[in-house]
């Protein structure tokens, strides 16, 4: 009988030149490294299946890196499709040159937004440094590093063991705010006298798998944890963030060598800050949805703006994981592994005819008035130029094509998504999981925004805009069924399931 393989790949991709941050509506551009930045990949192979899955310090990952990342896979034994690459989201890391498998087809708001913009109107850059690493030669650089490492980890490939276990760490909180009128912000202020609940719930569960080799040596660590990357977003410096910290000190613990694959559950209505008891940032920030005026102090946890943020969530995540080794697991080396592909059409969310022609009296309206146009703008005007932009790609597109990826590995299922899939999605997933654990991994082989729940669309504001994301509720609906439906199919092993339960 054919034996499970593992391998691990680890490909440093910090910068020594000035890099365009990504992640904000407002430019950073630094060459200052706070914390290394790099992509981990993980293979496994038993007989005709495999899987590299293959973890970056990015942002996001749109479908063009996907694309050319396989492309340019030059070892031919490994299946390209096969490869899983998925964010971070740290909002400390290159700027690239993307497209999605949205804009493929209709542009980008911005392209709308320059169409209203008049003669004479000129746009106010925070920044402007033309000695940072443009865009185009991003992209080629970190096409050049993952695919060395998705090869590297092929390469190294060696039978081995794994062992999947469960932990708890206080990571992610939800970010967005209900108020008494039926508005819901991200960010939104709690301290006010028309505050009723946070929208959502959060999930500080630990998923996690651990690998060795022959001699039952440990050799990496999969962690999965619904939070993304984001304490440093509004820095300009270059970070891995929290994980970069977990790396740290689990290396001091259990050596070098040992590899850490983080995945970023389902998350997009979480954050690494505490809404309710807001500890304000060490410094002023930027982004005017995040300030806060004459703010109560709190006794809580430090600020989760700054560098000590990290290193707090760091110690947390990286403590749970000692304490889930120490208390023992048993290792296996045969187990089910099987890796199904599913291409999915989602119905694409529509606007009105009334919210169409509001949306381009607003953008007229603020060119009339300004005679420039600078970051803070740019992040208003995007929400009506999404609108804008939906209106006219929903005359000509219905349906957006999503490729998701499915992983059985003994009693461990891993499912993949493109988007910044809200948290309740995730919880219908896991509940209904036929899996005695459940591994999500979101911002995976492509970026197609965030999927908003209906409620979150009710209440409105970012990542529930319809030009926030491609898709809705009607959308994660169907994407949560296929997911439910297709790990029923890998651990049932009945392709004549009729109705799943």
């Amino acid at each position: 009988m054919k034996q499970l393989k593992f391998g691990w790949a680890e490909i440093d991709i910090t910068p020594r030149e000035k890099i365009a941050l990504d992640g904000e509506f407002f430019e950073r551009v630094t060459n200052v490294v706070e914390t290394p930045i790099s992509v981990t990949a993980f293979a496994i192979e038993r007989g005709e299946e495999q899987c590299i899955i293959c973890s970056c310090d990015l942002v996001e990952i749109y479908a063009n890196l996907t694309q050319e990342v396989r492309r340019r896979i030059s070892d031919t034994t490994i299946k390209k499709e096969c490869i899983i690459i998925n964010a971070s989201h740290t909002h400390n890391s290159y700027t690239y040159t993307h497209e999605n498998g949205f804009t493929n087809l209709t542009g980008s708001s911005l392209d709308v937004i320059k169409n209203f913009i008049p003669n004479g109107c000129e746009y106010i850059s925070e920044e402007n440094d033309a000695s940072a690493l443009s865009p185009e030669v991003a992209f080629e650089f970190l096409v050049h590093k993952i695919v060395i490492a998705c090869e590297t980890a092929w390469k190294n490939k060696k039978t081995g063991y794994f062992a999947n276990a469960f932990g708890r760490a206080a990571v992610g909180m939800n970010r967005r705010v209900c108020y008494a009128d039926g508005s819901a912000k991200m960010w939104g202020d709690v301290d006010k006298y028309n505050f009723v609940s946070l929208e959502g719930g959060n999930d500080n569960g630990l998923e996690l798998l651990f690998v060795f080799d022959s001699d039952k040596k440990m050799t990496g660590i999969i962690a999965n944890i619904a939070c993304p990357s984001q304490v440093m977003e509004q820095r300009s410096v270059i970070s891995s963030d929290f994980w970069g910290k977990a790396k740290i000190l689990l290396r001091e613990k259990f050596g070098n060598e040992l590899k850490i694959l983080p995945l970023c559950s389902a998350a997009g209505d979480q954050c690494p800050r505490d809404l309710i008891r807001w500890v304000e940032p060490e410094t002023p920030i930027k982004d005017p949805n995040v300030i806060r005026y004459n703010p109560k102090k709190r006794n809580a946890d430090p600020s989760m703006f700054d560098v000590n943020g990290t290193w707090k969530i760091g110690k947390r995540i990286a403590t749970e994981i000692e304490n889930v080794i120490q208390d023992g697991f048993d290792l296996c080396n045969d187990a089910v592994f099987t890796h199904k592909i599913n291409n999915l059409q989602l119905p694409l969310r529509k606007v009105s005819i009334k919210e169409y022609r509001t949306a381009k009296k607003i953008i007229k309206l603020f060119f009339k008035k300004r005679k420039n146009v600078n970051y803070v703008d740019t992040a208003d005007l995007h929400v009506h130029a999404g609108t804008i932009l939906r209106y006219n790609c929903q005359r000509k597109l219905k349906f957006i094509d999503v490729e998701t990826h499915c992983i059985r590995l003994g009693d461990v299922a891993i499912w993949s998504n493109p988007f910044e899939l809200f948290l309740d999605y995730a919880n219908v997933i896991r509940a209904r999981s036929e899996a005695k654990q459940t591994f999500i991994i979101q911002l995976a082989c492509d970026c197609l925004g965030y999927l908003p729940t209906e409620k979150a669309e009710k209440g409105g504001h970012y990542s529930a805009y319809i030009s926030s994301g491609v898709t809705g509720h009607e959308g994660g609906k169907i994407l949560t069924e296929e997911a439910v439906k297709t790990i029923y199919e890998l651990f049932v092993n009945d392709m004549n399931l009729g109705e799943v339960k």
